[in-house]
């Protein structure tokens, strides 16, 4: 044992020595090429002297970035992640300064801008000539994962030998797109687990599951995590009786849905015990959890910081120099791609400009890289369970379409994230199996404000009588929509302008989750029923369900408790619509008993306003800017998928449908208590035979 010690000291003096030598060289490079940057005195020096300072100041630098870096990102965790990511360029050339600064023969200067530059190429190469040094030795392999995680660990005993799971949610990758891209050849470890043509033997079951009819990361996450998405009528929506519009991604709204969704289910969520939540909405009841949104609003504390994970990855100089290098080149990807889209004059198209490069290049450079570190982190130090969400299919989805080649180089992203992390699971002090899940789906198509010319808000208020944009009224949907107005209040055409104003307290609110739209009157206490709205605003039932690009529309009846509306004075009561599914029908089995969950919220919108969706292409068309959508039913958007391995119990039986957040939550559950995993209070019998 003593001499297997002594060979791992020498080997990482070796490689050590190996770097030091590489970073002087690049040094000695680098002042060669920049001419703001010398490694000599004013009076000029040897060719000996040069070399030494250039050693010198490569190793003063490989020190500072191994003890100063991580004390300088822990005291910057309080800023914002995004500028985070800007200042590491300026954090590491600061500390070249100071390396250069310590020479005691005081040779060699660079200008700031300079030794900005200098310093993010050192970091680099130092990165990279470890890595190339360490490829074969598995024991500085598993030292340089740590590195890349948080290497806390608790003290107590060891961790068992039962396996651990680990849920790694593919945020908006819905079944189909993930087939197609495996038949692409675009993701060779999913391809590999579901032995697609190599011969070999699976390891993972591919199952397809229904959303509800909310399919939006919130309603999915909360339910999967926390076993009831209760009252998610859709991403936002107004409630009446605190008259405030909820948003299922901001930090206020996140903690309220979360402590509602404890006290439906009972119980604390799936990691309730040992657990951990990386980079979700919500924390799953896990005692570690980093980057999620419901607890960005408590006070931070040592047990619970919402950006630790943060300090795991950036602690590393070189990996914050690699990410802040993948962030500016992949600004440049987005700014690149979105003009040749611009000039290629693409359709559909949305805009991409203003922030839009900045928010996609986080999402697909940073928050990945930081939460695969996290998940390496959690599996390293033997954790039971892990939930984490990669989010950055989603975002490229949105705004350059679902099976665009954007969304398709980001899901080969995705892809050599699951091996990096299959291949830590080799590493860890425990067994584990992954699974991969996405939340929903996204469906293609352009959006109703450019397929019409108007939005639905204007829609609406042209239905209700209220003055639209100039825009607006010279579309045919605008015309058509006053004109109705006019027939039902019995008032003649005229040029000056509208004479029925309702007053300004009775606008409706309007608000849009993806092809959903959700219409609210917030003079009302009450959700209005459908007699109600006709009597205040006759026309504007009519002026919705005949336009040709909304499907169908759930409302309140005083006659029928709900009804469901559509083109042509369709009118079918809930109770009725598994003999006649009427508007429904265009929207697949399953969509009658999801209108009928909604319809039971308490904070159903008065006007629930579903797009139109052609079956043949599976097109739908947004209410938001957006190309790929999702948020209502109609296409993909409602059809994601569970992999999982063949270990663990299949999720339905044969011939059997897993349907809704809620269900895989069960399913989850189930896993867990198969690994002897964390256990939330026993389920009902009706959960038992889910």
């Amino acid at each position: 044992m003593r001499g297997v010690r002594w060979r791992r000291v020498a080997s990482q003096i070796g490689r050590s020595v190996a770097v030091w030598a590489v970073s002087t060289v690049t040094l000695l490079l680098l002042a060669g090429i920049l001419p703001d940057f010398r490694l000599r005195s004013a009076d000029g020096d040897s060719a000996t002297d040069i070399a030494v300072t250039a050693a010198f100041g490569a190793g003063a630098f490989g020190l500072l970035s191994a003890v100063v870096w991580p004390l300088l990102v822990r005291l910057l965790l309080l800023v914002p992640a995004l500028v985070l990511g800007l200042l590491v360029f300026f954090l590491n050339g600061a500390l070249l300064l100071l390396a250069l600064r310590l020479n005691p023969a005081e040779r060699g200067a660079a200008a700031p801008e300079t030794a900005v530059v200098v310093a993010a190429v050192m970091s680099a190469v130092a990165s990279a000539t470890g890595a190339a040094l360490a490829v074969r030795d598995d024991d500085a392999y598993r030292r340089r994962l740590y590195r890349l995680s948080d290497r806390r660990r608790r003290s107590g005993p060891p961790s068992p030998s039962s396996p651990g799971t680990v849920f790694l949610q593919l945020d908006g990758v819905g079944h189909d797109v993930l087939l197609d891209a495996v038949g692409k050849g675009l993701m060779p470890t999913v391809a590999r687990w579901l032995d697609f043509g190599d011969g070999g033997r699976s390891t993972h079951r591919l199952t397809p599951w229904r959303t509800d009819w909310s399919s939006q990361t919130g309603a999915s996450q909360l339910g999967i995590l926390h076993g009831s998405n209760h009252d998610v009528p859709a991403f936002r929506w107004y409630e009446k009786d605190t008259r405030e519009v909820v948003v299922c991604n901001r930090p206020t709204s996140a903690a309220e849905l979360q402590r509602r969704a404890v006290g439906y289910a009972g119980h604390g969520g799936l990691l309730a015990v040992d657990g951990a939540s990386r980079g979700n909405l919500f924390s799953g009841g896990a005692e570690q959890q980093a980057l999620v949104l419901s607890i960005a609003t408590r006070r931070r504390s040592r047990e619970n910081r919402s950006r630790a994970g943060y300090f795991a990855y950036f602690s590393d100089p070189a990996n914050a120099v690699r990410t802040a290098l993948s962030f500016v080149a992949d600004v440049g990807r987005e700014i690149g791609q979105s003009t040749r889209a611009r000039l290629r004059q693409q359709r559909p198209r949305v805009s991409r400009a203003g922030l839009y490069p900045f928010v996609r290049a986080f999402a697909t450079i940073v928050e990945r890289d930081v939460v695969v570190a996290s998940v390496t982190g959690d599996m390293l130090v033997g954790r039971t369970a892990v939930y984490a969400d990669l989010v950055a299919y989603d975002e490229v989805a949105h705004h350059s379409g679902p099976a665009s080649r954007d969304a398709q180089k980001v899901l080969e992203s995705l892809d050599r994230s699951l091996a990096l992390i299959e291949n830590v699971a080799e590493h860890a002090p425990r067994p584990y199996r992954i699974v991969v899940l996405s939340d929903h789906g996204q469906s293609p198509g352009e959006t109703f404000r450019s397929r019409y010319g108007l939005t639905l808000g204007d829609l609406v208020r042209a239905g209700c009588g209220l003055p639209v944009s100039r825009r607006a009224e010279r579309t045919r949907s605008g015309a058509e929509a006053r004109a109705a107005v006019r027939a039902a209040l019995r008032i003649p055409v005229e040029e000056g302008g509208e004479r029925h104003r309702p007053a300004r307290r009775s606008e409706p609110i309007v608000l849009a989750s993806g092809n959903l739209g959700l219409v609210s009157f917030p003079d009302v206490t009450h959700r209005m029923s459908k007699e109600e709205i006709d009597a205040r605003h006759p026309a504007l039932l009519p002026t919705l369900a005949n336009h040709p690009g909304v499907g169908f529309l759930l409302v309140r009846s005083d006659e029928h408790g709900g009804v469901v509306l559509g083109a042509n004075g369709a009118e079918i009561p809930l109770a009725g619509l598994d003999e006649d599914p009427g508007p429904l029908a265009a929207f697949g089995p399953g969509a009658a008993d999801a209108v009928r969950r909604t319809h039971s919220f308490p904070h159903t919108a008065d006007i629930m306003v579903n797009s139109f969706h052609d079956p043949a292409d599976g097109e739908v068309l947004a209410f938001e800017e957006q190309i790929g959508s999702h948020g209502g039913l109609g296409g993909a958007q409602g059809r994601p998928f569970l992999l999982s391995p063949l270990v663990l119990s299949a999720p339905v039986a044969d011939g059997a449908e897993l349907v809704g957040a809620e269900h895989v939550h069960r399913v989850l559950r189930r896993w867990l208590r198969e690994s002897n995993g964390p256990q939330v209070p026993l389920e009902s019998s009706e959960e038992r035979a889910a």
